[in-house]
């Protein structure tokens, strides 16, 4: 799959540029301003440009130009095909030839981080968290939502915490509302800072039409949930903070990571997400991704998904059986039993997701999540074969 990232031959940017690409046509019908526009050239030629006599910030070409076609960006000699294209909005920086997209047209997991910085330290994060001064990219955040296609489905803030930016994060939500009104934002949120009611208050009265909070809470035991947070009081501040939210019509899913040290109590904790939880629009179970703090805490984590289905079964059957919205993500279709892949989704980002020699043959490839690219062999399932009959 294509990476966020690739290099170019970059030319004329000064400091930090944050602009979309489009092809002539799209860009003279766009609703953008044509200094953030750059123009996506198929060939060297760059007269269609001076047709439109608009002032746009530069020219993307495959290939090499030779020669300056247009004054201000220049980019070029882009060494990964494919990964930048028209409609994406793209970050390039003054001196580098880095050029890192920050959305991807027709990406089914466009994500924009909100900052490094976490109140927890999840023991399988696999964004470890870093205390930094990351305030820029509240504005890389407001630049992207306005070059996003406005038709887009959805789009997902991430972290860190996202919550840590207070009232930037409400001007981040509202921008998305005003320009995006009909794009479903998705936020990834440990939720402990809603237990401050005025704050959860204060967030919910922005009243963008369509945002999800996906907020995890892992064991129905607080001590587990904060033994995996790896934070005091974590599991307390989550769930008032769930009922902050639910109390002002926030939509929320709830995101189960299954490891080593919850899924005993898989089972458990479903009943107590029927009895306490039944707000929430969505339960979400999910395997690990191996990266980040999963692979200094392998031991402490990793349960191969063979091991965890008749848990994870008991559970989800427990919730759907009783009208709640469930969900089985990151897991390949081979690994889960056939009375329980309808609830499995093709979770894993485009950009991070792969597939093994053991998938060749697969009769139901298209349909499956397939695997991080992380992964390695370690973290393979004995379960993992090619399904070529019911099986």
């Amino acid at each position: 799959m294509l990476p966020l990232h690739t290099r170019a031959r970059v030319k004329g940017v000064r400091d930090t540029a944050i602009v979309k690409v489009l092809t002539v046509d799209e860009a003279v019908q766009a609703e953008i301003d044509p200094e953030r526009c750059l123009i996506w050239l198929d060939r060297r030629d760059g007269n269609d440009l001076e047709k439109t006599g608009r002032p746009w910030a530069g020219i993307v070409f495959a290939g090499d130009l030779e020669s300056k076609v247009a004054d201000g960006i220049a980019v070029d000699r882009i060494e990964t095909p494919g990964v930048v294209a028209p409609g994406d909005v793209i970050r390039l920086t003054e001196l580098s030839s880095r050029v890192s997209v920050l959305y991807r047209r027709g990406s089914n997991s466009n994500t924009m981080l909100a900052t490094e910085r976490c109140n927890s330290f999840c023991i399988m994060c696999s964004q470890p968290p870093r205390e930094v001064d990351d305030g820029w990219l509240v504005d890389e955040m407001l630049e992207t939502i306005s070059l996003v296609d406005r038709d887009e489905a959805q789009l997902g803030i991430s972290g860190g915490e996202p919550t840590l930016l207070g009232d930037d994060l409400l001007v981040v939500l509202d921008r998305a509302r005003r320009l995006l009104p009909n794009t479903e934002l998705h936020i990834l949120s440990n939720g402990r800072r809603f237990a401050d009611e005025a704050f959860a208050r204060t967030v919910c009265a922005v009243r963008h039409p369509k945002l999800t909070w996906g907020i995890p809470v892992y064991s129905d035991c607080p001590e587990i949930h904060d033994y995996v947070v790896q934070a005091r009081s974590a599991w307390d501040e989550t769930l008032v903070g769930l009922h902050n939210l639910a109390k002002f019509k926030a939509n929320i899913e709830i995101r189960v990571v299954v490891q080593r040290p919850n899924v005993e109590r898989l089972g458990e904790l479903a009943y107590f997400i029927f009895r306490n939880l039944t707000f929430a629009g969505h339960v979400a179970f999910m395997g690990l991704e191996p990266i980040g703090f999963a692979r200094a805490n392998y031991e402490k984590i990793w349960i191969d998904p063979a091991d965890c289905m008749d848990a994870l079964s008991d559970a989800v059957f427990f919730l759907a059986n009783r009208g709640m919205s469930v969900s089985l993500y990151n897991y390949p279709l081979c690994t889960v039993p056939v009375e329980l892949r309808p609830f499995s989704r093709q979770s894993i980002s485009d950009w991070k997701n792969t597939f093994l020699p053991d998938c060749v043959g697969c009769t139901l490839r298209d349909e499956c999540c397939g695997f991080f690219r992380s992964m390695d062999g370690k973290w393979k399932s004995r379960a993992i074969k090619p399904v070529t009959g019911e099986s």
